[in-house]
Protein backbone atom coordinates (compact mmCIF):
# COMPACT_ATOMS: atom_id res chain seq x y z
CA UNK A 1 0.00 0.00 0.00
CA UNK A 2 1.35 3.86 -0.85
CA UNK A 3 1.35 6.52 1.98
CA UNK A 4 -0.93 8.59 -0.20
CA UNK A 5 -3.86 5.45 0.08
CA UNK A 6 -3.04 5.43 4.02
CA UNK A 7 -6.48 6.18 5.63
CA UNK A 8 -5.60 9.09 8.35
CA UNK A 9 -4.64 8.00 11.88
CA UNK A 10 -3.67 4.28 10.95
CA UNK A 11 -0.49 3.07 12.02
CA UNK A 12 1.48 1.82 9.69
CA UNK A 13 5.69 0.85 8.84
CA UNK A 14 7.86 2.04 5.93
CA UNK A 15 8.40 -0.85 3.38
CA UNK A 16 10.29 0.88 1.12
CA UNK A 17 11.02 4.15 -1.14
CA UNK A 18 10.81 3.39 -4.68
CA UNK A 19 12.59 5.64 -7.08
CA UNK A 20 10.08 7.06 -10.14
CA UNK A 21 13.04 7.85 -12.15
CA UNK A 22 16.69 7.12 -12.47
CA UNK A 23 18.31 9.10 -9.43
CA UNK A 24 15.07 10.21 -7.93
CA UNK A 25 15.95 13.03 -5.89
CA UNK A 26 12.87 13.49 -3.89
CA UNK A 27 13.04 9.32 -2.93
CA UNK A 28 16.28 10.20 -1.61
CA UNK A 29 15.68 12.68 0.63
CA UNK A 30 12.81 11.14 1.62
CA UNK A 31 15.02 7.98 3.27
CA UNK A 32 17.37 10.95 4.31
CA UNK A 33 14.45 12.13 6.40
CA UNK A 34 13.81 8.98 7.62
CA UNK A 35 11.47 6.89 5.45
CA UNK A 36 13.08 3.92 5.88
CA UNK A 37 11.96 0.19 6.66
CA UNK A 38 10.77 -0.75 9.50
CA UNK A 39 10.06 3.16 11.36
CA UNK A 40 6.59 3.60 12.27
CA UNK A 41 4.36 6.03 10.46
CA UNK A 42 1.32 7.74 10.36
CA UNK A 43 -1.10 10.16 8.03
CA UNK A 44 -2.12 12.64 11.04
CA UNK A 45 -4.02 15.13 8.83
CA UNK A 46 -4.73 16.12 5.28
CA UNK A 47 -5.20 19.56 3.58
CA UNK A 48 -8.75 21.03 2.87
CA UNK A 49 -8.07 21.43 -0.90
CA UNK A 50 -7.43 18.11 -2.88
CA UNK A 51 -6.65 17.00 0.50
CA UNK A 52 -3.27 18.17 -0.20
CA UNK A 53 -0.79 18.49 1.50
CA UNK A 54 -0.62 15.11 3.39
CA UNK A 55 0.78 15.84 6.90
CA UNK A 56 2.55 12.72 7.96
CA UNK A 57 4.52 11.51 11.05
CA UNK A 58 7.69 9.31 10.69
CA UNK A 59 8.96 8.41 14.76
CA UNK A 60 8.35 11.10 16.32
CA UNK A 61 8.82 14.12 12.97
CA UNK A 62 6.36 15.30 11.17
CA UNK A 63 6.11 16.40 7.42
CA UNK A 64 3.78 18.11 5.30
CA UNK A 65 3.90 15.96 1.66
CA UNK A 66 2.37 16.06 -1.76
CA UNK A 67 0.60 13.12 -2.50
CA UNK A 68 3.13 12.69 -5.34
CA UNK A 69 5.85 12.46 -3.06
CA UNK A 70 3.66 10.11 -0.50
CA UNK A 71 2.90 8.08 -3.23
CA UNK A 72 6.72 6.88 -3.47
CA UNK A 73 6.57 5.72 0.34
CA UNK A 74 5.17 1.61 0.61
CA UNK A 75 4.05 1.13 3.46
CA UNK A 76 2.78 -2.07 5.69
CA UNK A 77 -0.68 -1.61 7.99
CA UNK A 78 -0.12 -2.37 11.20
CA UNK A 79 -2.01 -4.95 13.44
CA UNK A 80 -4.57 -3.60 15.36
CA UNK A 81 -3.54 -3.63 19.11
CA UNK A 82 -5.74 -6.53 21.43
CA UNK A 83 -7.92 -4.98 23.69
CA UNK A 84 -7.88 -5.86 27.16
Amino acid sequence: MKLSELPRRTAATVESVDDQIANDTIARRLRELGFVSGERVEVVAAGPLSAEPLLVQVGYTRFALRRSEAARVQVKVLDAEPRS
